[in-house]
């Protein structure tokens, strides 16, 4: 497909046009998902010349592809589950990303595993990693390094020193999980496919036994179309089975939904030069640097309750500061946290009845004529996942399928990164703005940034931070709205911005301001405005209150009470008969 002039800016006209497009025209796929699987999936398949619709019922990696652990990495853990292959596949992502595909949004993170066994823990432990670094996990990183206790109290010093006799250090990456989903799919735009989110699937269309496309319901004012293809893919994560029973069709394989849940506190109350990966009884816990906060995580429970809002509870934040406080010097409380959230892992169901053993390898089926699942993986293989989907819904396109080429397919923002990086100074004059505030938005935007600042060109305002909220520039909530596909305040502070985990306040204090920032822009009137802000503030309430109830049932009833931004949406899709 060609190359339409700015259509990786998603923005208000691209998506009065996408709904055009989803009601004219014919697709060769239609994607039901803007998680980072279906957003690779339109990716890989625009790439290839087919012609593609995207639909996401809410925003660009609303659910899991949103609220991970924030690390693109091999899986050092699933080493010891033999899954070596998954862990080969997922490395070998990881080099690509970092160095080619994605190194604006995908960095190089220094890991301290602690030693806590004398005589078989060092050697077991060194074993893994050396497979690790061979399977290609040293490639752009260097490769492990082993510490006495007293170096590895140098490298962590805020570590209890009866927490560990040793260490080992190794190299994994970071990754800000909801720009990086939401990149793809621009970047899929860029390619020619049709990205429409607030876009719900609420039916199927057949002939015969044929799936032909499927019937949607605009999330925002309850406009129904139809959307026509050769074949319909569904990658909705945590909700395909809730898609499968739309097209009444028998599934091949069925998705469980496993709660993860993290803590983010400032980064001076942990004294680390490098993350700290621990061991537990049934998994592990990462502590990660993010910007100015630490990530602490995860729980892996099972969920059976609203698949949009899992609830963090009290019970799970205990959890998590229990663990990491058996090995820090001064201990985290309550009052040291600055956000929580939560998401939930679309785990393939059937390999056990433990959450933390279910199998992250994924699962590709032809459901019917016309209709592809997947399911399972993990965020790193999303490419890997996205070209077997492809693969495997060829048979259902009448012309002949190009193979796969994502992997020499750099995302929107990559080109040119590196260059940039070494010209800050000169950027940040040309900006006027300090260089600091340059090296934030390269990570954010890699070459982009150029199209963000434009924005500021003629509104000097623009470049001053947003007041409650410093960490950003005013302009990046403009341009979330103007190109990044955001529609309503809780997409700018939760997935473009990070702000309601990344200050007290969980984005309250600033959403009267983002607010004004971008009402011009989506053409809300004052009484719209007002009511986004009176969401989102009862969004925050809801949820800090769930945090604060001992068990999921009783979080779950307080998050869920809180009004959805998306008004139209229907949850659960009613189904025929």
């Amino acid at each position: 497909m060609m190359l339409q002039p700015g259509s990786q800016f998603l923005g208000p006209d691209q998506r009065r046009s996408a709904w055009e497009h989803l009601n004219k025209d014919h697709f060769d796929v239609i994607v039901v998902g803007g998680g980072v699987v279906g957003a690779g999936i339109a990716l890989d398949a625009a790439t290839r010349g087919l012609k593609v619709a995207l639909v996401e019922a809410r925003d660009l990696a609303s659910g899991t592809s949103s609220r991970s652990s924030k690390m693109f990495h091999g899986g050092l853990r699933y080493l010891e589950q033999l899954e070596f292959g998954l862990v080969r596949e997922a490395l070998k992502e990881r080099e690509l990303s970092m160095s080619h595909l994605a190194p604006h949004l995908v960095k190089p993170l220094r890991f301290l595993y602690p030693l806590t066994r004398r005589a078989w823990e060092r050697p077991y432990v060194a074993a893994g990693l050396l497979l690790y670094d061979t399977m290609g996990g040293a490639k752009s990183v260097p490769g492990q390094r082993h510490l006495s206790r007293h170096g590895a109290l140098r490298l962590a010093p805020g570590m209890r020193r009866n927490s560990m006799i040793g260490g080992i250090s190794y190299y994994d990456t970071v990754v800000d999980d909801a720009r990086h989903t939401m990149t793809v799919a621009r970047t899929a735009a860029h390619y020619g496919a049709v990205i429409r989110t607030s876009t719900q699937v609420v039916g199927f269309l057949r002939e015969a036994d044929r799936v032909v496309g499927v019937q949607v319901r605009d999330s925002e004012d309850g406009t129904t179309g139809e959307v026509r293809g050769h074949v319909v893919i569904n990658a909705a994560g945590v909700w395909t089975d809730e898609v499968q029973a739309l097209s009444q069709q028998r599934g091949r394989f069925h998705v469980r939904a496993s709660k993860g849940v993290h803590i983010v506190v400032p980064r001076d109350r942990i004294v680390s030069d490098a993350a700290i990966i621990l061991r537990t009884a049934t998994s592990v816990l990462f502590v990660i640097p993010w910007g100015a906060h630490w990530i602490i995580g995860t729980t892996d429970t099972d969920w059976n309750l609203d698949l949009a809002h899992p609830a963090a509870t009290k019970a799970d934040i205990d959890y998590l500061l229990e663990r990491v406080n058996e090995v820090l010097v001064t201990p985290l409380t309550h009052a040291d946290i600055d956000g929580v959230y939560a998401g939930l892992r679309p785990l393939l169901a059937g390999e056990s009845d433990e959450t933390s053993k279910l199998s992250r390898e994924h699962a590709v089926a032809r459901i019917a004529p016309g209709l592809v699942a997947i399911a399972g993986g993990k965020y790193t293989t999303y490419r890997v996942m996205a070209y077997d989907a492809v693969d495997e819904a060829a048979q259902d396109i009448p012309a002949r399928v190009s193979p796969s080429i994502t992997e020499k397919v750099p995302l929107l923002g990559a080109d040119g990164y590196f260059a940039l990086v070494n010209q800050t100074v000169q950027l940040a004059e040309d900006y006027g703005i300090h260089p600091y505030r340059v090296k934030h938005l390269l990570d954010r935007y890699g070459s982009l940034v150029d199209e963000v600042m434009a924005l500021a060109a003629d509104r000097p305002d623009l470049k001053q931070p947003i007041a409650a909220a410093p960490s950003y520039l005013r302009v990046e909530a403009v341009y979330a709205v103007a190109a990044e596909g955001a529609l309503h305040l809780d997409d700018v502070l939760a997935r473009r911005t990070r702000i309601s985990i990344e200050y007290p306040h969980r984005g309250g204090e600033c959403a009267e301001e983002v607010a004004g920032l971008i009402a011009p822009v989506l053409g809300w009137s004052d009484a719209e405005t007002d009511r986004e802000v009176r969401t989102y503030l009862a969004r925050v309430d809801a949820e800090v209150r769930s945090q604060t109830q001992p068990d999921d049932a009783s979080a779950d009833a307080l998050r869920i009470a809180a009004p959805e931004p998306r008004p139209e949406i229907l949850e659960p899709v009613p189904t025929e008969g």
